[in-house]
């Protein structure tokens, strides 16, 4: 019986995506032969090269910075260490309406530099348009390395000394000893943060349209509005689908075997204190991809609101948008709290496998890009709509109209759905802390499940309901895709403002909103950087201790 709500909550997840295969069935029989000649090459191809791209510059942008910060002591590294992970405040979309500006043949980059070099036109110096698909590699990668950052520096903060010391002990130099042995044992959470970052290029709309790059997320959104046609726009997205599961099954093959060397089994590496030239190095190196990917697009959207602010002043309008984008992203984040809940509290207290199967199932919705959910969603909405109509006329002589799909119910459970993996991840680790015992000993005294969820659980879950339910809250007012497709007629958020303001290219009339997003999306970033520094701090501390007290060399020159 405990296992019925949670199987009920996997099916409400695999809902859309079995819709999709139906609605992808109901195309034409020559469908398939003009997408395959004339769409999927080209949307596969720009697919396939901007997720290489992203992948490997983010590679190398964070992997390099997380393992400095980590191991090496340089001016500015813990405010290095926190700073590199502000970029996840900004949506890609963000960053390329920003450097579309930025980098425009008139704007302020090219402007200087055209001064700096003495040249007056704009003909006799340009930079490489931005509107490409190295553009949007460049953009994507300022924003989404911070996931790689994250995994690698954790990983490489974790790992024992002992055998950087054995290969330093052998002649190996720093610079070997890391390549060959902490980037091999870094391996696997390398591997999870590029997984995340390709599932989030494969989910981009706005910075590909905006720059011209062709991708499959793009042709599905084309296919749909601009063509009308919903069954091509399933095929397309079922081929994207497929992409998604050979990302995740490709993370997870990867992962199967990996075995981690972390510093709860020894002493965690001292770090090296870097001098001159080495020092001046890694400080540029690190405060590099921050300039790039907060500070430059944050200042641009700051001079900008400011300037419309002095201008037209604070428009009702976008009061408006932004308590739509609140009421819709609020209503998001109380589905999938509710829904974690029912997930993780049936796993709690049933000891029952399928209990964990059903939560991995529940958390799949994270995986599956917004324009694939939004298009899977929308036939089993407008069906339910629809019957609920008629049952309606039939019963009371009354039309209810669209009763989900016109209300913003949709994007609702559009929301709840794509960020389900976040409640479940956190209760999961939330319930982790909690001694088994305290079950045992609540039901020794007489309380049911439920009383034990009530007067226990939830008052020692309130810390991890609060922060899933900020980042469930944050991201739903950042997604676009999903809301571009599902919003109601004549309803506009903070998102889909900007994206208008992009499309027609009056940059400066979406950068309020655009700062609005940005300033809401630091609240996370700030919170999720305090909690692993401190956890991380935490970890090395106790094991310097334990290192001391084996007498063991804490000191690195």
């Amino acid at each position: 019986m405990l296992l019925v709500a949670p199987a009920l909550v996997a099916g409400f997840v695999l809902l859309p995506i079995l819709a999709l295969g139906i609605i992808a069935a109901r195309g034409s029989g020559d469908l398939w032969p003009h997408l395959i000649a004339y769409v999927l090459p080209d949307a596969v191809s720009q697919t396939l090269i901007l997720l290489a791209g992203v992948g490997l510059l983010s590679f190398f942008v964070a992997v390099p910075c997380a393992f400095l910060v980590a191991t090496c002591e340089f001016p500015g590294r813990r405010l290095l260490d926190w700073a590199l992970l502000l970029p996840l405040a900004l949506p890609g979309y963000i960053v390329a309406y920003s450097y579309l500006d930025l980098l425009h043949p008139l704007g302020p980059v090219q402007g200087v530099l055209r001064f700096a070099l003495g040249i007056a036109s704009p003909r006799d110096f340009r930079l490489p348009d931005v509107r490409s698909v190295g553009g949007c590699i460049f953009v994507l990668s300022c924003v989404l390395y911070p996931y790689v950052y994250l995994s690698a520096r954790a990983s490489f903060l974790m790992q024992s000394a002992a055998a950087l010391d054995v290969a330093r002990s052998l002649g190996a130099s720093r610079t070997r000893a890391a390549l060959r042995i902490a980037l091999p044992m870094a391996r696997p959470a390398i591997v999870a943060g590029l997984t995340l970052v390709l599932l989030e290029v494969l989910g981009d709309i706005g910075a590909s349209e905006f720059l011209g790059v062709r991708t499959l997320t793009v042709s599905i959104y084309a296919t749909w509005v601009n063509r009308s046609n919903l069954p091509g726009a399933a095929q397309i997205a079922l081929v994207m689908l497929a992409l998604v599961l050979v990302l995740v099954a490709a993370e997870r093959l990867a992962r199967r075997r990996a075995r981690y060397t972390t510093a709860a089994a020894g002493r965690p590496p001292a770090r090296v204190c870097l001098r001159g030239g080495k020092a001046a190095g890694a400080t540029l190196l690190c405060a590099l991809p921050v300039l790039l990917g907060f500070v430059a697009p944050v200042w641009h959207l700051a001079t900008a609101a400011a300037q419309r602010l002095e201008f037209s002043g604070l428009s009702p309008a976008l009061l408006l948008e932004a308590r739509n984008s609140a009421l819709l992203a609020g209503g998001g984040t109380l589905v999938a709290i509710a829904l974690g809940l029912v997930v993780t509290v049936g796993q709690r207290l049933s000891a029952r496998p399928a209990a964990s199967v059903l939560a991995r199932i529940a958390s799949l919705g994270y995986a599956v890009p917004g324009t694939v959910l939004a298009i899977g969603l929308l036939t089993p909405l407008a069906g339910f709509d629809n019957w609920v109509d008629a049952a309606a006329r039939e019963t009371f002589g009354v039309s209810t109209g669209l009763l989900i799909s016109g209300s913003g119910g949709a994007l609702v459970i559009a929301y709840a759905i794509r960020f389900l993996a976040i409640p479940i991840g956190g209760l999961e680790a939330g319930f982790t802390r909690m001694s088994p015992h305290l079950d045992m000993a609540a039901r020794s005294l007489g309380a049911t499940g439920a009383s034990a969820v009530r007067r226990i659980h939830l008052p020692l879950l309130r810390p991890a309901l609060a922060t899933a339910a900020l980042m469930v809250f944050v991201d739903g007012m950042k997604e676009l895709p999903a809301t571009l497709l599902l919003r109601p007629l004549g309803v506009e958020t903070l998102a889909t403002h900007i994206y208008g303001e992009a499309a027609r290219g009056t940059y400066e009339d979406g950068a309020l909103a655009a700062l609005l997003v940005v300033l809401v999306g630091l609240v996370p970033v700030v919170i999720l950087a305090r909690i692993s520094g401190a956890a991380f701090g935490a970890t090395q501390s106790s094991s310097a201790r334990r290192g001391e007290a084996q007498g063991a060399p804490t000191a690195v020159g």
